[in-house]
């Protein structure tokens, strides 16, 4: 289980086991940069690019869990997104949260 959230509804906290986080740097190809500035003359949704994108950040999400199961974690909370420009053309992709052991809440 993921939130962005930093509680699971139903579910108790019951031990933290820190941060853990999937980061990629990505750089955009000389072909998707010409489509793309061909795209971008049209205006609209510029596919080439959000396809990158969407790649991007399930590829560090993807390794944000693995990350986590390799603690012991059952549930990751407090997910979010970074990115930030390395260089003209280059960027880099952050997916981070606390990795959690979470237990059923309503058990006594």
């Amino acid at each position: 289980m993921v939130t962005t959230a930093l509680e699971l509804p139903g579910y108790r906290v019951v031990r933290s086991l820190g941060v853990v986080r999937g980061l990629t740097v990505r750089s955009r190809s000389i072909v998707g940069n010409f489509i793309g500035g061909l795209h971008s003359l049209f205006g609209g949704n510029i596919t080439v690019y959000t396809t990158l994108c969407e790649q991007t950040r399930a590829e560090t999400f993807q390794l944000m869990v693995k990350h986590a199961r390799m603690l012991g974690a059952n549930a990751i909370i407090g997910m979010r997104y970074d990115a930030t420009d390395v260089m003209p053309g280059l960027a880099e992709v952050l997916c981070y949260g606390t990795a959690v052991i979470v237990e059923d809440g309503w058990a006594t």
